[in-house]
């Protein structure tokens, strides 16, 4: 944000000194100067503003406007507390931001994103992502700004490349690309989840690499990269992370508690997490969504999401061929998608915000953390309580 050279380092080095007496904006001098360099500091006007801009984590924000770098924009610098971190600093330099913007201190270029000419083909795709899943004009700017290329989305990446891999290894071992839960080799697999594994934690979440076919996996794949990777590139590794990874474990557990007998595959209990949390998102903040066609391309994510779980239960229920055993269970999306509402929400809901400082995360956190133990406690006693009649482990 700033150059460098002595002059910044000497308006620093005033601005600081101004730390023990109030916060401040700067601002330039004469509308003449925007669009040039001042000649020295001296051309920045002060004025005290309200302690309302101060936050716990700031020790002040200042606000200024940069005519030498772009016309009429608002650059904001945050002075943290030299015990702040910086990801705290960073979070309560936005709240800060944002409640300057909205008290009439500065505002942002009245110019949208839509009409930023000379830009080249990646942050073109960053103005899609900005307008794809960002409500608001304000925070579609900063997204845009301030978004650095490294690190790229790599777990979104990561987990689609790695359910191919399987997907071609277990179709190669098998000769088969459609219904490979049909052959007798394929349940077991030390990934799959199946009820008479329970004790074998890590099939809680593995399960996710394995896929019914060639249909599934297509299916699943091209929504974690059409809606997975952009949420990650705003939202970040661990948001995304843990969402889709708490709805794939949400999914097997609420198999095991709902359909004592499915085996489970597929990594659509993350999926639905993702897609229903986004699709939330849209409908709570419609008007101030600019993605095109959002009716149209919210009605078809509904159909294709529904005709899944639909061709899911035909499966479960119907299946077309001869089988060993119960086919996999319909339930994970379902759980998938209640996870999506609920944790997924708060988490889309809280752009450059903290999760911990709003009761509804915790509140969420809680009912989350319920339902794992009471999951727990129903795969340990509850089979032999009820006298399941689980089928017999491959």
């Amino acid at each position: 944000m700033w150059a460098q050279g002595p002059r910044p380092r000497m308006l620093g080095a005033c601005l600081s000194l101004l730390t023990w007496l109030s916060p401040v904006v700067v601002g330039p001098g004469p509308s003449s100067d925007l669009g040039r360099r001042p000649p020295d500091p001296s051309s920045w006007t002060l004025r005290t503003q309200a302690s309302s801009v101060r936050t716990p984590s700031l020790a002040w924000c200042t606000a200024m406007s940069c005519p030498w770098t772009r016309p009429n924009w608002t650059c904001w610098w945050p002075w943290p507390r030299a015990t702040s971190g910086a990801r705290s600093a960073t979070r309560s330099w936005w709240t800060c931001f944002k409640r300057a913007i909205a008290n009439g201190q500065r505002a942002l270029p009245q110019d949208g994103l839509l009409d930023e000419p000379g830009l080249g083909v990646y942050k073109r795709f960053v103005r899609y992502v900005a307008y794809e899943i960002l409500p608001r004009e304000v925070d579609r700017h900063w997204y845009f700004y301030r978004h650095r290329s490294c690190p790229p989305p790599v777990f979104m990446a990561s987990v689609t490349l790695a359910q191919i891999i399987v997907f071609l290894c277990y179709g190669a071992r098998l000769n088969k690309w459609v219904l490979q839960t049909y052959h007798p080799e394929y349940m077991k697999s030390p990934l799959v989840y199946h009820p008479g594994h329970r004790a074998r934690a890590w099939r809680f979440l593995t399960y996710m690499f394995m896929h019914v076919g060639l249909e599934q996996l297509g299916f699943n794949a091209l929504l974690q990269l059409m809606i997975g990777v952009p949420l990650e590139m705003v939202h970040g590794l661990l948001r995304i992370s843990l969402l889709y990874l708490a709805g794939v474990l949400a999914g097997s557990l609420t198999v095991s508690i709902t359909d004592m007998r499915a085996p489970v595959v597929g990594g659509s209990g993350g999926v639905y997490a993702l897609c229903s949390a986004h699709l939330a998102n849209v409908v709570m903040n419609w008007a101030g969504m600019r993605c095109p066609y959002k009716l149209l391309r919210m009605v078809l994510a509904l159909v294709c999401m529904s005709s899944e779980v639909g061709r899911a239960v035909w499966l479960r229920f119907s299946p077309p061929l001869p089988a060993s055993g119960p086919q996999p269970s319909f339930m994970a999306h379902l759980a998938g998608a209640v996870v999506g509402v609920s944790m997924g929400l708060t988490i889309l809901r809280s752009y450059e915000a903290r999760l911990r400082d709003q009761c509804g995360w915790w509140v969420v956190l809680l009912a989350y953390g319920t339902f794992l133990l009471f999951a727990i406690f129903w795969n340990i006693f509850a089979y032999d309580l009820l006298g399941a009649h689980i089928p017999p482990p491959p």
